[in-house]
């Protein structure tokens, strides 16, 4: 075999040596661009209906309180304001929310558009970290269309209650609800890869509802009390229907590839009412009539809007709720329920 010539291995020992140096040159400034701080203030943001928007907390954010038609009800205590997660936090949810009004659809509800649409104006000037979604109440289960059904039952003294026909139909209503939810879900993965996120880039939670009624009630006074419900309608909500609520909630989770947060138990103890005489201990609102709603919302406030806030956690505890947010996501596990401690409060378990 012929040898090669000296000059031709030192020169293409120096050309490799030069390659190399220039590739090592050449990497770290690639990768430094590559890791590059994003010096954008961090934000938690949270999209669906009432019970996430705040409402029942009170302090709701001008313009939403009935102004112009705006009932969204948005509380500077909402939970998403209690949590510690971000420098900052925003609340796109709205009371009476569905599933569309927090996709990408154009859609309107109480004068407001797509919640999605508007996170993307958010994902792009703040690193958001973290994005909240609790919905699907206000599609197929018609949560509170449900709840004055069960009202209606309890002054009827010879009648058997809301149970036993929302028993039948509560798995089908679930049935059909999910899809909505997957698909709002899905709108909102989307509006984050419109701002340019991966999904990999922010933790993405849906949470389930807690339960607002507990038949742990005084057998005799909790209606005048602010709870007109029979006692079994009430333990088969806590028990059964909010529960199966939940898992079906589960089930959008895991077909979606997102977090799920389990509230159904968020309230154990704590319900409406659960304070006979005293609910200084709850955290959820009893029956709510704000005589005051017409100041902001004219003559529309008249009816349904006055009772808007019952049945909703009130500011203890979406405080509660906030907490438990807080170490679900700071603990990076994939699914948890939040459940009241030994210390009387809730913690993700």
């Amino acid at each position: 075999m012929r040898s090669i010539p000296t000059r031709v291995r030192i020169f293409g020992a120096a050309l490799a040596a030069l390659l190399v140096g220039g590739l090592a040159v050449l990497v770290p400034a690639a990768s430094a661009d590559q890791e590059a701080a994003d010096d954008r203030q961090t934000a938690i943001v949270s999209l669906g209906d009432s019970a996430i928007s705040g409402e029942g907390a009170g302090d709701y954010e001008p313009g939403t309180n009935g102004e112009n038609g705006n009932w969204c009800h948005r509380s500077a205590n909402a939970l998403v304001h209690k949590t510690t997660l971000a420098d900052r936090s925003f609340n796109l949810a709205c009371s009476g929310a569905d599933s569309a009004n927090v996709s990408l659809a154009d859609t309107e509800h109480y004068t407001e558009g797509s919640q999605a649409r508007r996170l993307i104006d958010i994902a792009r000037e703040y690193r958001v970290t973290t994005v909240l979604v609790q919905v699907g109440a206000n599609d197929d289960p018609a949560f509170a269309d449900t709840m004055v059904d069960c009202i209606l039952a309890w002054f009827d003294p010879f009648g058997s209650g809301c149970r036993k026909k929302l028993s039948t139909e509560w798995p089908q209503r679930l049935t059909a609800m999910a899809p909505k939810v997957e698909t709002a879900i899905a709108d909102v993965k989307s509006a984050m890869s419109q701002a340019g996120y991966a999904e990999g880039d922010y933790d993405f939670v849906l949470t389930s509802y807690a339960s607002p009624l507990t038949e742990k009630m005084d057998e005799i006074l909790h209606g005048p009390q602010g709870c007109p419900f029979k006692l079994k309608d009430a333990q088969f909500g806590r028990t059964v229907a909010v529960p199966q609520f939940s898992e079906a909630l589960r089930g959008v989770a895991n077909r979606s590839g997102v977090k799920f947060l389990d509230f159904s138990r968020g309230s154990e103890g704590h319900e409406a009412c659960s304070g006979g005489g005293d609910s200084s201990s709850e955290w959820q609102n009893r029956v709510t009539v704000d005589p005051w709603a017409w100041v902001t919302g004219g003559l529309d406030a008249i009816g349904m809007h006055m009772a808007q806030q019952s049945f909703h956690p009130n500011a203890r505890g979406h405080a509660q709720l906030g907490g438990c947010v807080t170490e679900f996501v700071s603990s990076g596990a994939g699914s948890a329920a939040c459940v009241v401690g030994g210390d009387g409060n809730l913690h993700a378990g």
